[in-house]
């Protein structure tokens, strides 16, 4: 039986572009996969892994204005944005070039014997070291810095580990080109080309995490997508390391203080950002707490102008937009909700930004308006009015993790004046972001960035974004009483590597 053709679709039309692929079998997973892992000796020397992290960053910068051209066929999501997500991503490749180059993500720790210590220290040292082969699942709303060349993928070749990488079906023939840019680098140096691996198909996505091989897996989508993989990852023989990023509401809370203050100023910046990208944010204000009176009034009626003159657009494909449509219609048709702009069908393959306003009263207790506490991608976000902080603070306290969540506050507030310290500490819990007077949407690739938070918006406490993802694709080892000529360089005394370390107690750089 012939193989699943893989197919390049038009969003705006919903049209067959052309044949990319085919679905990937499992024999061919597994030649992906023992490929990858054949290749893992080439990239043991760190002087070789960052000049090839350089070589894809500039390979992709020469492709660029084809591969944002075959970006926007399959995704609609405009060279403009494109444009600036390819930038992003060959900037997290060098980034992570300069942390191969420096070293201090191995994280050497050195102590020699002490004896008048209790219990007496033997010679230990420590440093970190690749798991091996990374299953790399593509996410669908940034077909560059979450897909074949994003930060999974950039984590992992940093770490040292050789990647397999599942395309997403909404962006086939841009994976096949951006595959053979990272291809065309690593042979730049004597990489093997299998050390990024390709593999179409729902079904090679399922092989994919069961191989043996594979020690580690990356993942950006849907909650009930990544919760299967993650299962399958636990259930293997042996279980691996799965880190997934399935979805967040990504809450916001308007002080009364900050409404009155510039509740106009607040309605705008809440509707440029739950309509940014057509509202395909992974970070998308999904639920936005409003106080009642004048202040949230104005908010709201700032959101309604705003919203009402942003354009319909096209969802990253057409089961998406189904998706929306029928979830807004189900969460519109709940009694007390209203549309003040309402959201759904804005042609035949776009859909019309709005939002939902409902009483925060009914999102207290749990019942059928537990709905509008699930994340709905697309251009639409819930406004819930509270009358108390006593009643905002019970639909915080309903809420799962998330990527973000935000807080507006007012200017004295800001100072440390009132609740702004205390708001602060109730919406740690919720996220690994919390924003202070500013959007969620925009991930800053910088070593301080969290992207990850409380499950299910992650399946693990690290970061996909930022320097310390690489630290998702390693494991510590101690050797003890190992001979000095037996020892990794990166462990001697005399450091001829020059790394960052901490030796006898010391942080020497």
């Amino acid at each position: 039986m012939a193989a699943a053709p893989v197919w390049s679709v038009d969003p705006r039309t919903g049209k067959q572009r052309e044949q990319v692929a085919a679905e990937a079998t499992a024999h061919e997973v597994d030649e992906a996969v023992r490929a990858a892992h054949a290749a893992r000796g080439a990239l043991a020397d760190r002087t070789v892994r960052a000049a090839f992290l350089r070589s894809a960053a500039a390979g992709l910068d020469a492709a660029g204005e084809g591969l944002i051209e075959t970006a926007d066929a399959e995704t609609a999501l405009g060279p403009v944005r494109l444009t600036g997500e390819l930038a992003r991503t060959s900037y997290q490749l060098r980034a992570f070039a300069d942390i191969v180059d420096e070293g201090a993500f191995l994280d050497v720790v050195i102590n020699h014997p002490d004896d008048t210590a209790t219990p007496p220290i033997p010679d230990l040292r420590r440093y970190k070291v690749p798991l091996g082969v990374v299953a790399v699942y593509s996410a669908s709303n940034f077909p560059f810095a979450f897909s074949v060349a994003g930060g999974d993928t950039a984590s992992a070749l940093a770490a040292g580990c050789p990647v397999v990488v599942k395309a997403h079906p909404d962006h086939p023939a841009l994976s096949e080109l951006v595959a053979k840019v990272l291809r065309r680098a690593a042979a730049e140096h004597g990489v093997p080309e299998g050390v990024v691996g390709l593999v179409h198909g729902f079904e090679a996505g399922v092989e994919l995490i069961r191989h043996p091989l594979v020690a580690a897996a990356g993942f950006t989508g849907s909650v009930r997508g990544g919760r299967a993989l993650f299962d399958a990852a636990a259930a293997r023989p042996v279980p691996i390391p799965f880190h997934g990023e399935l979805g967040s509401l990504n809450p916001v809370l308007v002080t009364e203080a900050a409404a009155a203050e510039r509740g106009e100023a607040i309605g705008v910046g809440l509707a440029g950002s739950m309509t940014l990208g057509v509202g395909q944010f992974c970070v998308k204000p999904g639920l936005v707490l409003v106080p009642s009176g004048a202040g949230g009034d104005q908010l709201v009626k700032a959101l309604t102008d705003a919203v009402g003159d942003t354009a319909a657009g096209v969802l990253l494909d057409h089961r998406m937009r189904d998706n929306f449509v029928a979830g807004v219609r189900e969460r519109a048709a709940l009694e007390g909700v209203e549309s003040p702009v309402t959201p759904g069908a804005g042609g035949e393959h776009t859909v019309s930004a709005g939002f939902l306003t409902v009483p925060a009263r009914r999102l207290a207790e749990e019942g059928a308006y537990d709905l509008l506490l699930e994340e709905c991608f697309g251009p639409v976000t819930v406004v819930a009015r509270y009358s108390s902080e006593g009643e905002a603070a019970a639909v915080l306290s309903r809420l799962p993790g998330n990527l973000t969540a935000t807080v507006q506050l007012s200017s004295q507030e800001a100072a440390g004046e009132g609740r702004g310290p205390e708001l602060l500490a109730e919406l740690t819990p919720l996220a690994g972001r919390v924003v202070v007077n500013a959007w969620p949407t925009g991930v800053a690739v910088a070593p301080a960035q969290q992207h990850g938070g409380p499950y299910p918006a992650t399946t693990s406490t690290s970061t996909s974004v930022g320097g310390t993802a690489i630290e998702r694709w390693l494991r510590p080892v101690a050797y003890q009483n190992a001979p000095s000529a037996l020892l990794p360089k990166e462990l001697r005394d005399g450091n001829p590597l020059g790394l960052p370390r901490r030796f006898n107690g010391v942080l020497e750089r």
